[in-house]
């Protein structure tokens, strides 16, 4: 029998671009503050890139030997424009994130950890230029490697790096009736989210959900006003969240496949389902007019 906790309602998610990159570094501290900076700022949203870190890796798992990380990074696929336009916006906002993040940190390398991959982007002119024209490329672990000279030498990363189609857009409510109890479901449902292979949390706890409509074209997305609990005397009928409910959060998550997102909404649910002041599992969804994928929440929990 479906527990009552689950709305009947859908996820609602669209294609998005990835790539796979491992990164390392000498020590565990400059690996975790390349891969937190790397994947901190979810803006897809906005047109740009977001990611997480799939997993950590020990120094028998990476190409040179050191400790490392698998990152996923994501960019959006714009409808409306062919498809290698929005691999030419999501090769110059992934610079950004490898630029700013990673290779300003001492003895950092990136490499490609996309075996799959649809097709491949040439690192060489928005990050191997960052060397000036110094930079060189040569066999490195059996790949070939851009060198880019630095004052702390020297940032290192495969020339070419895989792009994929996925999905992204998966994301689980969780409505609760004390603060800590939506902590605990947040927490519980990331961890038993990033068990689940290929699929990355973007957001961590999220208390941001949006709406289709807003006053503020300019801004983007806008607060989703009908469960915001400070909003519900001020709305009264209109308003949506459930009596006795103070906190509405989310997790939000990308996979490299709608099973990948299916599996890993199950596992979230299933995470959170028996915490006790969590009286009420939802999902964010644009009533069909956002995404190709709609993921029913009670279909993926039978």
């Amino acid at each position: 029998m479906m527990n009552k906790k689950i709305d009947d309602t859908f996820i609602e998610a669209f294609s998005g671009i990835y790539c796979r990159i491992i990164i390392t570094a000498d020590d565990v501290e400059t690996l975790c503050k390349a891969a937190s900076d790397a994947t901190a700022t979810p803006s897809v949203v906005i047109g740009r890139t977001e990611g997480g870190v799939e997993r950590y890796l020990n120094p028998e798992q990476t190409p040179d030997g050191r400790v490392g990380a698998i990152l996923q990074l994501w960019g959006e696929i714009n409808a409306k424009k062919d498809f290698a336009q929005s691999v030419e916006k999501f090769e110059k906002e992934l610079s950004y994130r490898i630029r700013q993040d990673i290779l300003v940190k001492p003895f950092t390398a990136v490499y490609d950890a996309l075996p799959d991959a649809e097709g491949k982007m040439d690192m060489m002119e928005r990050i191997g230029h960052c060397g000036d024209g110094y930079e060189w490329v040569e066999k490195r672990h059996n790949r070939d490697v851009i060198v880019v000279p630095l004052m702390v030498p020297d940032f290192v990363i495969e020339r070419y790096i895989g792009y994929a189609r996925g999905v992204m857009g998966g994301n689980i409510w969780f409505m609760c009736t004390t603060k800590e109890a939506l902590k605990q479901a947040g927490a519980q449902a990331i961890d038993a989210i990033h068990h689940i292979d290929g699929v990355v949390t973007t957001f961590d706890i999220c208390s941001a959900g949006s709406k289709p409509e807003t006053n503020f074209p300019q801004i983007g997305p806008t607060t989703n006003h009908y469960f915001c609990p400070s909003l519900k005397t001020k709305l009264g009928d209109k308003s949506k969240v459930p009596d006795g409910v103070g906190y509405i959060a989310e997790v939000v998550y990308d996979g490299v496949s709608v099973e990948a997102l299916k599996a890993a909404t199950k596992a979230g649910i299933e995470a959170i389902l028996d915490i006790e002041g969590v009286v009420r599992i939802s999902a964010g969804n644009y009533e069909g007019k956002l995404g190709q994928y709609k993921i029913p929440l009670r279909e993926v929990f039978q």
